[in-house]
């Protein structure tokens, strides 16, 4: 067992419109993920600490935070590679509401935009629609979304401009465009070809690396570039 330091960023706006720094003294094992530290801070420390968490298996996504200066999942990132001292804070781009608590209703709404489900014409099948293993292989990295938010607020752009669609809802579109099944990817293109669209990405690759399901999404945002120019073309 041993000692490290959470500094968490603390925000009550019920008490003060500015935001502060506060440090808790945590005993965790070698194995702890950041979560289970936090557990103990609401547990045992300070029960008003606020954060959102819900599988603590890094499927459902509820616990993106920035670990660092990194946008990570308290879940799944362990104490161990995070030092002594380990700063965390809500992410960025997106409105603090308490603590490590954000309003995740800009980045769901940026998600609506890019139509994200199956567009079909004529009457529904009575049988499931048949795909290849190769159809479905073309777009089976942007599946694995979680809907975290991760990429989204690890983007500078996301940061500095609250139009922006982001990674994740242009990561969602790719999911269906490319899907061989989707008759609407010429509808999506043309919602991400607007000025708020998918030409506002800079190539920076923080969302690729901010990913915790690990999918490419720089490479995802050029591929719908490309599919853009084509049909421009």
């Amino acid at each position: 067992m041993t000692l490290v330091t959470l500094k968490i960023r603390r925000y009550d706006p019920e008490l003060s419109e500015d935001a502060f720094w506060q440090s808790f003294e945590v005993p965790v094992e070698s194995g702890d993920r950041l979560l289970d530290a936090l557990h103990h801070v609401k547990w045992y420390l300070d029960g008003s600490l606020t954060f959102r968490r819900s599988c603590a298996h890094g499927v459902c996504g509820s616990d993106a935070m920035r670990v660092n200066g990194v946008n990570r999942l308290a879940c799944k990132v362990l104490i161990k590679d995070l030092g002594d001292e380990i700063t965390v804070e809500p992410l960025k781009g997106l409105p603090t509401m308490k603590d490590l608590l954000v309003d995740m209703e800009p980045f769901f709404d940026a998600f609506r935009a890019v139509k994200p489900f199956l567009m079909t014409s004529g009457n529904a099948p009575t049988r499931e629609r048949l795909q290849s293993a190769e159809d479905r292989a073309r777009f089976d990295d942007t599946t694995k979304c979680i809907m975290c938010a991760a990429c989204t607020t690890a983007c500078p752009i996301f940061w500095n401009d609250d139009q922006y669609f982001g990674p994740q809802a242009i990561v969602m579109a790719h999911r269906f465009i490319f899907d061989s099944r989707d008759e609407g990817a010429e509808e999506r293109l043309e919602i991400l070809n607007d000025k708020e669209g998918v030409w506002r990405c800079r190539t920076t690759f923080n969302c690729t690396d901010a990913c915790p399901r690990g999918i490419e999404v720089t490479k995802a945002i050029q591929e719908v570039k490309r599919a853009l120019i084509f049909h421009h073309t």
